[in-house]
């Protein structure tokens, strides 16, 4: 395997810039393939955070210097989420503790508009962050679920799988773009149409998708998406974008001081992590270095592309790999032709072992994995894995690399032998 692969980016390089990449328990380095919990962070993003809690470390709204520059810091942050996600406006961003805790507030906010009897459709596929939210919602209000259902055999969703399910009644559709567990990429867009069609609101989880390819919300045609910065290389902050319109139209929770006319701002509740916020405007700026183009955006959009590539060779290289051991089967899309339809998680489970003694051995040779459902409860269970400790999870990211890989496979043949 090379350690160059796309244009403008270098594997060597990209690690230079962690300094949790450096890393070494009594001699031996650090292997973290437990990205889809959480990346590690580049030094762009300590320096950012670093900054704003020693020159910028106030409340907003004030008339002197450090609020004033924490106020052109949150402001920023804004413009540089809505690139982030093409938006048309920062007006569009909300910022939040993470994925979960903002669709949580968002799905009572959203609920205020729906009555006993209105149809909600969910996913098998997704994270429970955006399956528990609304089934608590269904509860409080009455309002009836249906389940959009993936081919367990195919770990994909047919295209007609919503037809099924979708009715006059439907007023939300809540799914993933890409599974924390199969790994498999949704096509949101061809549900999206179909849901917009039938007048149903749809709300989207970037969480898995965002630290892998570009995000468009303007062609995903969605009404809300979501993700988490710490999941794309960020600190432990969550951002969420929604149509401008929607924002507008929908009731907040919120503090009396806050006007409904500050749109995104009205869905912020009580004061935000601007060190957080500045350690996404970081992150986008280490991305952008292996973008090209004349704007933020163009780089950040080329950047993707380009990390893509490289997470496509080690993750074949990965799945070649562990094809060849005996009794293990991967969860997931497993075909380097359609390698391009999953994100590089890959979840396997090997007959008669439970996944966390694996994960045990693996942590032993310092190589970080998760075993179990990995709040996946959805498809572990549609799997029937719900009663046989879940599955072992590898999540690789642009900052892996080819003798990684090796490493877990010598260390796995030596705990299953």
């Amino acid at each position: 395997m090379p350690k160059h692969s796309g244009a403008g980016f270098s594997v060597d390089g990209a690690r230079a810039q962690f300094p949790a990449l450096a890393l070494k328990d009594t001699g031996n380095a650090r292997v973290y393939f437990d990205n889809p919990a959480g990346t590690q962070v580049p030094q762009q993003v300590i320096d950012r955070m670093t900054q704003t809690l020693v020159e910028k470390n106030a409340n907003l709204g004030g008339l002197f210097r450090t609020t004033e520059a924490a106020t052109a810091l949150v402001n920023e942050a804004h413009e540089a989420l809505a690139d982030f996600y093409n938006a048309d406006s920062a007006d569009e961003i909300v910022f939040g503790q993470n994925m979960t805790s903002l669709t949580f507030h968002f799905s009572r906010c959203l609920g205020k508009s729906l009555k006993a009897g209105d149809e909600i459709v969910l996913s098998r596929m997704d994270h429970d962050a955006n399956v528990a939210p609304w089934l608590l919602l269904a509860k409080d209000h009455g309002l009836t679920v249906k389940w959009l259902d993936f081919d367990p055999g195919t770990y994909e969703f047919p295209e007609n799988a919503l037809e099924k399910v979708l009715t006059d009644r439907t007023r939300l559709l809540a799914m993933g773009m890409a599974s924390n567990c199969t790994g498999t990429i949704n096509n949101v867009a061809h549900f999206t149409k179909q849901a917009k069609a039938a007048g149903a609101l749809v709300y989207l989880d970037g969480v898995q998708y965002a630290p892998h390819l570009a995000i468009d919300v303007k062609a995903l045609g969605a009404d809300v998406v979501v993700s988490s910065a710490y999941k794309w290389f960020g600190p432990h902050q969550g951002i969420l974008w929604a149509r401008k319109q929607l924002l507008q139209e929908t009731f907040a929770y919120k503090v009396r001081a806050v006007a409904d006319s500050d749109i995104g701002h009205k869905f912020e509740t009580g004061t935000q992590s601007h060190e957080g916020m500045a350690g996404c405007i970081g992150a986008i700026e280490y991305l952008e270095q292996f973008g090209t183009g004349a704007t933020r955006r163009d780089k950040v959009k080329s950047a993707w592309a380009t990390l893509a590539n490289y997470e496509h060779e080690i993750t074949k290289q990965l799945i070649h790999g562990l094809q060849k051991f005996k009794g293990l089967t991967i969860r997931g899309v497993t075909s380097d032709n359609a390698v391009h339809r999953r994100v590089p998680t890959v979840s396997f489970t090997v007959e008669g072992v439970d996944p966390e003694k694996i994960a045990r051995h693996l942590a032993a040779d310092n190589i970080f994995v998760w075993s179990g459902h990995n709040y996946a409860l959805e498809p572990v269970k549609r799997m029937g894995l719900d009663s046989k400790g879940g599955v072992l999870r590898v999540g690789l990211a642009h900052y892996n690399t080819s003798a990684e890989v090796d490493a877990l496979l010598v260390s796995l043949h030596k705990t299953l032998k």
